[in-house]
């Protein structure tokens, strides 16, 4: 039980710090010219991520971990952390494009368009093996692909606007 504790007070607290970090980062790219895309879908993509947290405080918090799903995630967290610092100061989790500035393609960009997505659709559903939820892992990871086919059509269109300004 502590063990599951712990994991679940490092996402949560690891979530928050993305939020400042990510807050900080739309200030300074809209102060840049940057232009915010898919403002519209943002809001369930947060009630998403939050719910998906929540529920697992609620189901998890007294569950034994699987140390080789634990294992799994974090690998993923270190996937995450190379993500975010690849993108820098370019890193939110709105989609905020710099017309003046062509996409990232170094780091995981140069493998995958969207490693971030990748990372966040597979730390959705191993989050929850982790602790044994394999109805709630598929679950969320089926509403995740959902708001990610439209998330993700909405950043390409994004970046097809960007450059097509450059």
């Amino acid at each position: 039980m502590i063990l599951s504790i712990l994991i679940l007070g490092f996402v949560t607290v690891q979530r928050l710090g993305e939020l400042v970090l990510a807050r900080r980062n739309t200030r300074r790219l809209l102060a840049r010219g940057g232009v915010e895309a898919g403002a519209m879908h943002y809001p369930i993509i947060v009630g998403l991520h939050a719910g998906w947290l929540g529920g697992l405080w609620w189901l998890a918090w007294d569950r034994p971990a699987n140390l080789a799903w634990l294992a799994v995630f974090v690998v993923l967290q270190a996937l995450r952390v190379w993500v975010i610092a690849t993108l820098g100061g370019r890193w939110t989790t709105r989609i905020i494009t710099l017309p003046a500035e062509p996409p990232v393609t170094r780091g995981p960009y140069r493998f995958l368009r969207h490693p971030n997505y990748v990372v966040v659709a597979a730390e959705v559903a191993v989050l929850p093996l982790v602790f044994g939820l394999y109805a709630y892992a598929l679950v969320l990871s089926i509403l995740n692909a959902s708001v990610l086919f439209v998330r993700i059509r909405a950043e390409e269109a994004a970046l097809r606007e960007a450059s097509a300004v450059r």
